[in-house]
């Protein structure tokens, strides 16, 4: 007798769609703030060094929560944790128009970490549920997208409440819509059987149970493949972050781009082309695992061996033409390697074990890209030369050696470790 009721293809593919609209609050909520820094800067005397905390905040206890969220992920309802944690974000969010103390926003930025480390671990493991491995790429990679798209949203729309109305407008609106979404997405958002998709086609293979924090680190950690994966978004996040926050200022102190201008083409082009790069790389990735277990590997490892040269030409080039283009490739490269980041470890990973796997793998590369800021910044006022702008050149440009490291631990993996430990992760038994 079977355990569910098979779902029809429309259905898992909603089950996309409706967590895309949540991912992308996911990542404007987290994001407005950095608009509005100059404002904060004015209206309350904070110093550079106080804006920075606040910004920090939310990666500290972002990448702290993510284990163990990942951990409750393969415990408890997923669907609850993703829209409880999209509900009590929101609240969080909206809660940020009415701070005026430094404190007040630390704690506000701290508390928004807490809310949203729930949601990768729990909607990743969901998406794995519905989509088996035949359209699992390209099902996380539209997920992905909508990254891209509210890290724009996230910095353009507080920018334009900011000017327009008041900075604190844009976190009411933020805020109130993605309560009225949560609530809208319980009706229809339906939590799967876990492993259901592995159950379909292994009907011999028992329902996974939640594993101890003993097994499920057993299952990652003696996975050579899984730790390669985890090592290489540390160095993948690191250069994500220096972009997302330096930018605006190499841009501005490099090519005289004012501030608005900045702000936007600082992440405009490399983000629309992630957006474009991402569902190509997951639907190459879906057909290159057909023919090799690693074949979602290889799509992130070209992602980043190309990538490495337009991250050095970002860094080197005073040509504002030849800056665009390299923006532009790099942002769909970039975006190549993001359409695998969890495809490629559920290859690995038994279903049990999955959420606790994001989760972990979610607190290393927000780790590495916590470090980002600080390192450049150190980079750039004790660099080589006087000259900072010249620093910050050759710190942008040091990313492309992190992408070519990344690579080089993946290509190893693919030709190593890939094909037995996919084998390992499907022969493993489904209890615990």
């Amino acid at each position: 007798m079977s355990l569910f009721h098979p779902i029809s293809v429309r259905y898992k593919w909603w089950v996309v769609a409706m967590l895309w609209g949540v991912c992308f609050f996911n990542y404007a909520d987290r994001l407005a703030i950095f608009s509005v820094f100059p404002v904060l800067q004015t209206e309350f005397g904070f110093s550079k060094a106080e804006l920075g905390l606040i910004g920090s905040a939310f990666m500290w206890v972002y990448a702290g929560m993510a284990p163990a969220a990942g951990y409750i992920g393969d415990r408890l309802r997923r669907k609850t944790l993703i829209l409880g944690g999209f509900f009590f974000w929101s609240i969080v969010t909206m809660s940020t128009g009415w701070a005026s103390k430094f404190y007040q926003f630390f704690g506000i930025r701290a508390l928004e970490g807490l809310g949203e480390a729930f949601y990768f671990p729990a909607s990743m493991s969901v998406i794995s549920d519905y989509h088996a491995r035949s359209t699992r790429s390209r099902a996380m990679s539209l997920h992905q997208s909508s990254v891209y798209i509210g890290t724009i949203a996230g910095g353009a729309l507080g920018g334009f409440f900011a000017e327009h109305f008041n900075w604190r407008t844009g976190f009411y609106v933020f805020g109130l819509a993605g309560m009225l979404l949560a609530l809208f997405l319980s009706r229809f958002l339906r939590e799967p059987f876990r492993g259901q998709t592995e159950l379909e086609s292994i009907p011999s293979m028992t329902p996974p149970e939640g594993p101890s924090v003993k097994m499920a680190l057993r299952e990652i950690f003696r996975t050579p493949t899984a730790v390669v994966l985890m090592l290489v978004f540390i160095g993948a996040n690191f250069v994500a972050m220096t972009f997302l926050t330096w930018m605006p200022t190499f841009l501005g102190e490099k090519f005289g781009l004012k501030l608005t201008m900045a702000g936007l083409a600082g992440t405009l082009f490399i983000q629309l082309a992630s957006a474009v790069g991402a569902p190509v790389g997951g639907l190459l990735a879906d057909r290159l695992a057909r023919w090799h277990p690693g074949g979602r590997m290889m799509v992130q490892a070209a992602g980043l061996i190309a990538g490495a040269a337009f991250v050095l030409s970002i860094g080197m080039t005073r040509a504002v033409p030849t800056l665009i283009l390299a923006m532009t490739i790099f942002g769909f490269c970039k975006g190549l390697y993001d359409s695998n980041i969890f495809a490629s470890l559920y290859d690995v990973v038994h279903p049990r074990a999955r959420a606790t796997a994001v989760g972990l793998m979610n607190a290393a590369g927000w780790l590495g890209g916590a470090l980002a800021p600080a390192t450049i910044g150190w980079v750039v006022t004790r660099g080589g030369t006087a000259n900072e702008v010249d620093n910050l050149s050759r710190a942008i440009a040091i990313g492309s050696a992190i992408y070519l490291a990344g690579a080089f631990l993946l290509l190893p993996s693919i030709l190593l470790f890939a094909r037995r430990d996919v084998v390992r992760a499907w022969a493993r038994p489904g209890k615990a």
